[in-house]
């Protein structure tokens, strides 16, 4: 249910994907880096498989009826130079995945979601289609603005799948950093932090395309040099015990679960459980990325 532009972008995509994961492996295997597992690409591929089905079933719905609602209701005319059209529609659409992405770290009940494609202690392109597989459902939500000010919902899924080609290929170890691209576009080493589960690297660094969002508005952590920080640590601060399919995906929802039957909590207990950052706890067993970096900045010699 693509247009001839999505299609298009999938066949020029395909094959650059083939060719610069054969190469990370191949550099892997020559420098002796457990780059890649079995196990860890095969669950790569079954989040990316769940989530295309998902968005597939979903996007008459979101695409054809929700944004062209607004897109018919809409509150400007749409711009009529294109090339102005198509740079305008690229930074909105940027823009408005930032605070997507954003909401996702910052409210357990979308980290929830969210944390399939953090749970992976690997950094490779493929952990790029390691997706978040609830996240069709409520994506959309995002680009209604978008519609509203003019902008065809069809064009706004295909600048979004152009966005993600990108952001798919900066996941790699491979690549250093890249010169002055680093002070406006989303790199390799802005993305490596993102995925890191080090105390400083938490929540950092959200941008899809421009990393200029993430420096406007707080998210941006450079990449340290290891003498001066840790080494990155990919992954969950906590990682998973259990790995079946199921738990793969559901095991946040599970504990969120568990988290508001407590007993003896207060109301806005069990809505911070739900709404608050990942990590909140009413008794300070568990940590939030934000008192994570306290406690490091308090005791720098635990690192």
């Amino acid at each position: 249910m693509g247009t001839a532009r999505e299609q298009l972008l999938i066949l020029i995509s395909t094959p650059i994907y083939l060719i610069v994961i054969g190469l990370e492996l191949f550099l892997s295997h020559l420098r002796h880096q457990k780059s890649y597992t079995w196990k860890d690409t095969l669950q790569n591929i079954y989040l990316m498989l769940v989530n295309a089905g998902l968005d597939l079933l979903f996007r008459a719905v979101y695409l054809f009826i929700i944004l062209s609602f607004f897109y018919d209701h809409r509150i400007a005319n749409p711009i009529s130079d294109p090339w102005i059209y198509w740079m305008v529609l690229l930074i909105f659409e940027d823009f408005m995945y930032y605070w997507l992405h954003r909401v996702d770290h910052y409210c357990r009940l979308f980290w929830a979601t969210h944390v399939t494609h953090h749970s992976s202690p690997q950094f490779n392109l493929t952990v790029g289609f390691r997706s978040s597989v609830m996240e069709p459902l409520y994506r959309f939500i995002y680009f209604i603005p978008i519609a509203a000010l003019g902008f065809q919902p069809i064009d706004i899924a295909f600048i979004y799948a152009a966005t993600q080609t990108w952001g798919i290929l900066v996941h790699t170890e491979k690549i250093n950093k890249l010169g002055f691209l680093e002070y406006f576009l989303v790199t390799p080493s802005h993305h490596r932090v993102h995925h890191g589960s080090n105390p400083k690297y938490l929540d950092k660094n959200m941008g899809m395309f421009l990393i200029i969002w993430d420096k406007l508005f707080g998210t941006f952590q450079p990449e340290l040099p290891a003498e001066k920080y840790q080494l990155i640590k990919y992954g969950l601060t906590k990682p998973l015990q259990n790995e079946n399919p199921l738990n793969l995906i559901f095991h946040e929802w599970v504990n969120i679960g568990k988290d508001i039957r407590k007993k003896g909590l207060t109301f806005k207990q069990r809505w911070n459980y739900l709404f608050g950052p990942p990590g909140w706890s009413h008794d300070g067993s568990t940590q939030t990325s934000k008192e994570m970096r306290h406690l490091e900045q308090k005791y720098p010699e635990s690192k």
